[in-house]
């Protein structure tokens, strides 16, 4: 390789393609700025192109992830409102969590329009985290009466998600009863 190692971080010697293999491992974001510094000098054939195609694989795995979550705090905290809220000052801390939960949405939708329709075919996936969190809930010692509703045992969900996408978005089942 004719190009040195950026001297910005003290390193003199040429880098060769394997050291540059072996600092993904080691220092990922000297990785990445020597990879960037590669790739805008146009130096193609040294960039750690293996590595640097996971990265970007894993980027948009890491968007949908985080899209995904949120809609799983959304629908979690939607169908307490609807099922377990059992007295008037019960779930403002689920309304803020579905505000928030859908102003981070948002953002990604905007960031990555192309998403949306990943999300939409992701809902039930994002229901089935939401059941998990349900589920969780719960059984915490401090919400056993909930359970006692129905005679100890955990109520059985919805195999489907209930909620449309669009209800995700935009539902407030709230908006009626404040």
């Amino acid at each position: 390789m004719n190009k040195l190692l950026n001297t910005d971080h003290g390193w003199r010697n040429p880098l060769v393609k394997t050291q540059l293999k072996e600092l993904y491992e080691k220092d990922f974001l000297l990785w990445l700025e020597e990879n960037l510094k590669l790739l805008r000098e146009g130096n193609y054939q040294e960039v750690d192109w293996e590595n640097l195609l996971k990265e970007i694989e894993d980027m948009g795995r890491s968007e949908t992830r985080s899209a995904l979550s949120y809609m799983a705090v959304i629908l979690e905290h939607l169908y307490k409102w609807e099922h377990f809220r059992i007295s008037q000052d019960m779930g403002h801390s689920w309304i803020d969590s579905v505000e928030e939960s859908r102003r981070q949405l948002r953002r990604l939708l905007e960031d990555s329009p192309s998403l949306r329709w990943k999300l939409e075919d992701g809902l039930q996936k994002a229901w089935k985290d939401a059941v998990y969190g349900l589920k969780s809930w719960l059984t915490r010692p401090a919400n056993r009466d909930f359970l006692k509703i129905y005679g100890g045992k955990l109520p059985r969900f919805p195999e489907e998600c209930p909620y449309t996408f669009e209800q995700v978005l935009e539902y407030r089942p709230w908006a009626s009863a404040l």
